[in-house]
Protein backbone atom coordinates (compact mmCIF):
# COMPACT_ATOMS: atom_id res chain seq x y z
CA UNK A 1 0.00 0.00 0.00
CA UNK A 2 1.08 3.38 -0.63
CA UNK A 3 0.78 6.00 2.15
CA UNK A 4 1.84 8.60 -0.41
CA UNK A 5 4.18 10.45 1.57
CA UNK A 6 7.28 10.43 -1.41
CA UNK A 7 8.84 14.06 -0.81
CA UNK A 8 6.92 14.81 2.45
CA UNK A 9 9.09 16.55 5.08
CA UNK A 10 8.97 14.84 8.29
CA UNK A 11 10.68 15.78 12.03
CA UNK A 12 11.10 13.03 14.81
CA UNK A 13 11.96 14.09 17.76
CA UNK A 14 13.68 11.55 20.44
CA UNK A 15 14.68 9.40 16.86
CA UNK A 16 18.30 8.28 18.08
CA UNK A 17 16.98 4.88 19.02
CA UNK A 18 13.99 2.35 20.27
CA UNK A 19 10.20 3.68 19.01
CA UNK A 20 12.17 7.07 17.25
CA UNK A 21 14.48 5.12 15.69
CA UNK A 22 12.03 3.24 14.11
CA UNK A 23 9.38 5.53 13.13
CA UNK A 24 12.28 7.30 11.37
CA UNK A 25 12.97 4.42 9.53
CA UNK A 26 9.25 3.74 8.38
CA UNK A 27 8.49 7.47 6.97
CA UNK A 28 11.76 7.05 4.95
CA UNK A 29 10.87 3.51 3.39
CA UNK A 30 7.23 5.44 2.61
CA UNK A 31 9.85 8.12 0.73
CA UNK A 32 9.36 10.45 3.29
CA UNK A 33 12.27 12.99 3.70
CA UNK A 34 13.04 12.93 7.57
CA UNK A 35 14.72 14.95 9.85
CA UNK A 36 15.91 13.26 13.00
CA UNK A 37 16.66 15.00 15.82
CA UNK A 38 18.03 13.17 19.30
CA UNK A 39 20.68 14.20 21.84
CA UNK A 40 23.53 11.45 20.89
CA UNK A 41 24.68 12.63 17.67
CA UNK A 42 26.63 9.42 17.04
CA UNK A 43 23.07 7.58 17.40
CA UNK A 44 22.06 10.06 14.81
CA UNK A 45 24.73 10.01 12.51
CA UNK A 46 24.08 6.54 12.79
CA UNK A 47 20.40 6.56 11.64
CA UNK A 48 20.68 9.55 8.99
CA UNK A 49 23.53 7.34 7.12
CA UNK A 50 20.83 4.19 7.23
CA UNK A 51 18.22 6.32 5.95
CA UNK A 52 20.25 7.07 2.91
CA UNK A 53 22.17 9.93 3.97
CA UNK A 54 21.53 13.51 3.39
CA UNK A 55 22.44 13.57 -0.28
CA UNK A 56 19.20 11.48 -0.26
CA UNK A 57 17.60 14.74 1.61
CA UNK A 58 17.32 13.27 5.08
CA UNK A 59 19.06 15.31 8.15
CA UNK A 60 19.98 14.52 11.56
CA UNK A 61 20.88 17.31 14.43
CA UNK A 62 22.15 16.30 17.62
CA UNK A 63 19.97 18.55 20.68
CA UNK A 64 19.19 18.31 23.67
CA UNK A 65 15.95 19.90 23.50
CA UNK A 66 14.97 20.47 27.50
CA UNK A 67 17.20 23.87 28.07
CA UNK A 68 14.62 26.84 27.42
CA UNK A 69 14.83 28.58 23.73
CA UNK A 70 16.08 24.93 22.39
CA UNK A 71 13.23 24.28 20.19
CA UNK A 72 13.32 27.38 18.44
CA UNK A 73 16.69 26.90 17.89
CA UNK A 74 15.83 23.61 16.27
CA UNK A 75 12.99 25.27 14.17
CA UNK A 76 15.54 27.86 12.78
CA UNK A 77 18.05 25.18 11.90
CA UNK A 78 15.22 23.36 10.06
CA UNK A 79 14.83 26.28 7.85
CA UNK A 80 17.61 24.61 5.70
CA UNK A 81 15.74 21.58 5.30
CA UNK A 82 12.57 22.81 4.07
CA UNK A 83 8.63 23.71 5.34
CA UNK A 84 7.50 20.52 7.77
CA UNK A 85 4.78 18.32 6.37
CA UNK A 86 4.73 15.99 9.13
CA UNK A 87 6.18 16.54 13.12
CA UNK A 88 5.86 13.18 15.32
CA UNK A 89 6.78 13.84 18.87
CA UNK A 90 8.31 11.12 20.13
CA UNK A 91 10.67 12.92 22.87
CA UNK A 92 9.61 11.45 26.09
CA UNK A 93 10.12 9.07 29.20
CA UNK A 94 9.97 8.77 32.73
CA UNK A 95 13.49 10.82 33.34
CA UNK A 96 13.56 7.82 36.40
CA UNK A 97 11.62 10.18 38.52
CA UNK A 98 9.55 7.60 40.22
CA UNK A 99 9.12 9.20 43.55
CA UNK A 100 4.96 10.61 43.27
CA UNK A 101 6.39 12.71 46.37
CA UNK A 102 9.09 14.27 44.08
CA UNK A 103 9.79 17.86 43.70
CA UNK A 104 8.11 20.41 42.08
CA UNK A 105 11.55 20.66 39.94
CA UNK A 106 11.00 17.33 39.47
CA UNK A 107 7.65 17.59 38.14
CA UNK A 108 8.61 20.28 35.72
CA UNK A 109 11.24 18.02 34.01
CA UNK A 110 8.55 15.50 33.18
CA UNK A 111 6.00 18.42 31.97
CA UNK A 112 8.86 19.80 30.03
CA UNK A 113 9.87 16.31 28.12
CA UNK A 114 6.64 14.75 27.66
CA UNK A 115 4.48 17.41 27.15
CA UNK A 116 5.65 21.07 26.59
CA UNK A 117 8.41 20.34 24.19
CA UNK A 118 5.63 19.06 22.23
CA UNK A 119 3.51 22.16 22.50
CA UNK A 120 6.22 24.67 22.14
CA UNK A 121 6.91 22.75 19.07
CA UNK A 122 3.68 23.07 17.58
CA UNK A 123 3.51 26.11 18.16
CA UNK A 124 6.21 26.96 16.07
CA UNK A 125 4.89 24.17 13.47
CA UNK A 126 1.25 24.13 13.13
CA UNK A 127 0.99 27.38 11.67
CA UNK A 128 2.40 26.60 8.41
CA UNK A 129 0.65 23.19 7.96
CA UNK A 130 -2.24 25.46 8.44
CA UNK A 131 -1.54 28.06 5.36
CA UNK A 132 -0.47 25.36 3.55
CA UNK A 133 -3.88 23.54 3.97
CA UNK A 134 -2.29 20.01 5.23
CA UNK A 135 0.02 18.69 7.57
CA UNK A 136 0.05 15.54 10.05
CA UNK A 137 1.05 15.71 13.86
CA UNK A 138 1.46 12.64 15.84
CA UNK A 139 1.97 12.75 19.54
CA UNK A 140 3.87 9.39 21.07
CA UNK A 141 1.92 9.08 24.27
CA UNK A 142 1.55 6.29 26.10
CA UNK A 143 -1.32 3.83 27.42
CA UNK A 144 -0.20 5.23 30.91
CA UNK A 145 -2.19 7.71 29.97
CA UNK A 146 -5.34 5.69 30.60
CA UNK A 147 -4.09 3.19 33.21
CA UNK A 148 -2.04 3.29 36.39
CA UNK A 149 1.31 2.03 34.47
CA UNK A 150 4.55 3.73 35.55
CA UNK A 151 5.38 6.90 38.12
CA UNK A 152 2.55 9.43 38.67
CA UNK A 153 4.80 11.65 37.21
CA UNK A 154 4.75 10.21 33.99
CA UNK A 155 1.50 8.98 33.62
CA UNK A 156 0.16 12.69 34.43
CA UNK A 157 2.13 14.01 31.67
CA UNK A 158 1.26 11.70 29.17
CA UNK A 159 -2.67 11.98 30.12
CA UNK A 160 -2.01 16.00 29.69
CA UNK A 161 -0.58 15.41 26.26
CA UNK A 162 -3.00 12.98 25.22
CA UNK A 163 -5.93 15.31 26.30
CA UNK A 164 -4.15 18.17 24.66
CA UNK A 165 -4.10 16.21 21.39
CA UNK A 166 -7.95 15.87 21.52
CA UNK A 167 -8.48 19.31 21.91
CA UNK A 168 -6.22 20.89 19.18
CA UNK A 169 -7.08 18.10 16.88
CA UNK A 170 -10.16 20.33 16.49
CA UNK A 171 -8.56 23.29 16.49
CA UNK A 172 -6.36 23.25 13.35
CA UNK A 173 -8.78 20.40 11.83
CA UNK A 174 -10.50 23.02 9.02
CA UNK A 175 -6.98 23.74 7.50
CA UNK A 176 -6.43 20.38 6.59
CA UNK A 177 -4.18 19.52 9.45
CA UNK A 178 -4.77 15.94 11.65
CA UNK A 179 -3.27 15.98 14.92
CA UNK A 180 -3.41 12.36 16.87
CA UNK A 181 -1.89 10.47 19.35
CA UNK A 182 -0.54 6.62 19.49
CA UNK A 183 -0.30 5.55 22.86
CA UNK A 184 1.74 2.10 22.74
CA UNK A 185 1.80 -0.22 25.54
CA UNK A 186 4.80 -2.64 26.51
CA UNK A 187 7.31 -2.50 23.36
CA UNK A 188 10.73 -4.34 23.24
CA UNK A 189 14.02 -1.80 22.40
CA UNK A 190 17.19 -2.81 22.92
CA UNK A 191 18.98 -1.30 25.60
CA UNK A 192 15.02 -0.25 27.24
CA UNK A 193 13.36 -1.17 29.72
CA UNK A 194 12.27 -4.95 29.03
CA UNK A 195 15.48 -5.33 27.14
CA UNK A 196 17.08 -5.05 30.83
CA UNK A 197 14.51 -6.84 32.55
CA UNK A 198 15.06 -10.01 30.57
CA UNK A 199 18.21 -10.19 31.68
CA UNK A 200 18.07 -9.06 34.77
CA UNK A 201 14.44 -10.07 35.94
CA UNK A 202 13.28 -13.21 33.84
CA UNK A 203 10.55 -14.02 35.63
CA UNK A 204 8.69 -10.81 36.12
CA UNK A 205 9.21 -10.49 32.62
CA UNK A 206 7.44 -14.01 31.75
CA UNK A 207 5.00 -12.82 34.90
CA UNK A 208 3.91 -9.84 32.95
CA UNK A 209 3.74 -11.53 29.55
CA UNK A 210 1.06 -13.76 30.83
CA UNK A 211 -0.84 -11.59 33.20
CA UNK A 212 -0.85 -8.40 31.51
CA UNK A 213 -0.56 -9.12 27.90
CA UNK A 214 -3.18 -10.69 25.69
CA UNK A 215 -0.65 -11.23 22.58
CA UNK A 216 1.10 -12.80 24.97
CA UNK A 217 4.42 -10.64 23.79
CA UNK A 218 6.41 -7.34 24.14
CA UNK A 219 5.35 -5.14 21.15
CA UNK A 220 8.04 -4.18 18.36
CA UNK A 221 9.07 -0.99 17.30
CA UNK A 222 8.26 -1.42 14.03
CA UNK A 223 4.51 -2.57 14.67
CA UNK A 224 4.19 1.28 16.54
CA UNK A 225 6.37 2.51 13.79
CA UNK A 226 4.68 1.53 10.64
CA UNK A 227 1.34 2.83 12.93
CA UNK A 228 2.97 5.95 12.81
CA UNK A 229 3.50 6.10 9.19
CA UNK A 230 -0.36 5.97 8.38
CA UNK A 231 -1.46 8.27 10.94
CA UNK A 232 0.96 10.48 8.81
CA UNK A 233 -0.75 9.82 5.52
CA UNK A 234 -3.41 11.35 3.50
CA UNK A 235 -5.10 7.80 4.28
CA UNK A 236 -5.34 9.47 8.05
CA UNK A 237 -7.39 12.43 6.77
CA UNK A 238 -10.37 11.23 9.37
CA UNK A 239 -8.38 11.03 12.05
CA UNK A 240 -8.81 14.24 13.85
CA UNK A 241 -7.73 14.33 17.34
CA UNK A 242 -7.71 10.03 17.24
CA UNK A 243 -6.57 8.27 20.58
CA UNK A 244 -5.33 5.28 19.27
CA UNK A 245 -3.83 2.76 21.95
CA UNK A 246 -1.58 0.07 20.01
CA UNK A 247 -0.78 -2.30 22.82
CA UNK A 248 -1.54 -5.85 22.02
CA UNK A 249 -4.37 -5.63 24.69
CA UNK A 250 -2.29 -4.90 27.67
CA UNK A 251 -4.89 -5.27 30.89
CA UNK A 252 -5.06 -5.13 34.56
CA UNK A 253 -5.19 -8.33 36.43
CA UNK A 254 -5.00 -12.21 35.02
CA UNK A 255 -6.90 -13.03 31.95
CA UNK A 256 -5.41 -16.26 31.11
CA UNK A 257 -7.30 -19.75 31.14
Amino acid sequence: MDLGLRGKRALVTGAGRGLGQSIAQCLAREGALVACVSRTGSDIETLVAELGGESAGHAGYAMDLMPEGAPAKLIHKLESFGPLDIVVHNAGGTLDISNPFCSMEDWRKVYRFNFELAVELNGMILPGMQKRKWGRAVHISSISAMENHGPVTYCAMKAALTAYTRSMGGVVAPDGVVVSAVLPGAVFTEKGYWDWASQNRPDHVQKYLTERQRIGRFGRPDEIGNFVAYLCSDLASFNTGSIVPVDGGQGRGYFGQ
